[in-house]
C-alpha cells in the first residue's frame, strides 16, 4: 500500500513525566506504575509492548483522563487545554449496540454531543467509507464479522475527527489474515488523517509493523525498559515483514522484553 508521509498537523503531544499508579487491593497496595517518563511528539504513532498485566491499559487510560496518577503528571497539549483535544479510545471488544445499525453505532459520539441527525449521519457515512463499510450502514452488529465490527467501533471513534487515538489491543481477537488486513488499514488512516497514535500490543510483529516507535515496558510495577524509533521506511507493505530490517527490528524488541522480565 502505497502511503503518503503523515501530516502531523492535527496530532497532540503526549507528555508524562514521573507517572505513578497504585491499586489497593485484597493483598494490600499493588504498584503498577512507577516513575513512568515518555514524550510523544504530536503526529507520532507509538506502540506499548509488555507483559499481560505490566499497565500498558492503565497507562492509556490516564492519558485519557479515564484515571488519575498517584504520583507525576499527564499532559495532553498542542496549545490548548486537554479537555479541548478530541481523544478518542478503541477498545479489544467493539462495544457496539446491537439494537442500532452499524450508521447509528457509527454516529453515537456526535449525538451524545448535541449534534443534529442530519449531520452526525453524513459524518459517519464518510467515516465508515474511510474504513469500506460503506455498504453496510443500514446493518446490525450481529451481521456483520468480527473484523467488520472492529472496522465499526474505528469509524466511530474517527467520526469526532480526533487529535489523539488510543488502541487498547484493538485486534487482538481476530484471525491473522483479518489483523493484517487492519493493520494496514490503521497505518493508511494515520497517514491521512496525522493524529497522534498510542497502540497498545502484546504482538512483537505488529508493533513493529504499524509504529514509528516502539516503548517496551517491564513487568509491573512497569518501568519503560526500551524506547526505540524503528529504522524501518515510512511506506510500509506486507513485504515489509520478509525484509532483514524488520527481522532486525523484531529481534530487537524481543530482546528487550527478555530483558525487561516478560
Amino acid at each position: 500500500m502505497d502511503q503518503p508521509s503523515p501530516s502531523r498537523e492535527r496530532g497532540v503531544r503526549v507528555q508524562l513525566s514521573g507517572v505513578r499508579r497504585t491499586f489497593v487491593g485484597e493483598a494490600g497496595e499493588v504498584e503498577v506504575l512507577t516513575g513512568v517518563d515518555l514524550d510523544i511528539d504530536s503526529g507520532s504513532f507509538v506502540a506499548l509492548l509488555g507483559p499481560s498485566g505490566c499497565g500498558k491499559s492503565t497507562l492509556l487510560r490516564l492519558v485519557a483522563a479515564l484515571d488519575r496518577p498517584d504520583g507525576g503528571s499527564v499532559s495532553v497539549t498542542r496549545g490548548e487545554p486537554a479537555s479541548q483535544a478530541p481523544i478518542a479510545f478503541v477498545f479489544q471488544d467493539a462495544h457496539l449496540l446491537p439494537w442500532r445499525t452499524v450508521l447509528d453505532n457509527t454516529a453515537l459520539p456526535l449525538e451524545l454531543t448535541g449534534v443534529g441527525l442530519t449531520e452526525r449521519r453524513e459524518a459517519a457515512r464518510r467515516e465508515l467509507s474511510r474504513v469500506g463499510l460503506a455498504d453496510a450502514e443500514g446493518r446490525t452488529p450481529a451481521e456483520l464479522s468480527g473484523g467488520m465490527r472492529m472496522r465499526v467501533s474505528l469509524a466511530r471513534a474517527l467520526v469526532t475527527r480526533p487529535r489523539l487515538l488510543l488502541l487498547d489491543e484493538p485486534f487482538a481477537a481476530l484471525d491473522e489474515l483479518t489483523r493484517a488486513r487492519l493493520d494496514d488499514q490503521l497505518r493508511a488512516l494515520w497517514s491521512e488523517l496525522g493524529m497522534t497514535v498510542i497502540f497498545v500490543t502484546h504482538s512483537i510483529l505488529e508493533a513493529a509493523y504499524l509504529a514509528e516507535r516502539a516503548v517496551v515496558l517491564t513487568p509491573r510495577p512497569a518501568q519503560i525498559v526500551l524506547d526505540r524509533t524503528l529504522a524501518l521506511p515510512s511506506r510500509r507493505d506486507a513485504s515489509l515483514r520478509l525484509e532483514a530490517s524488520f527481522a532486525h527490528e523484531v529481534r530487537i524488541l524481543q530482546e528487550a522484553l527478555e530483558r525487561g522480565g516478560a
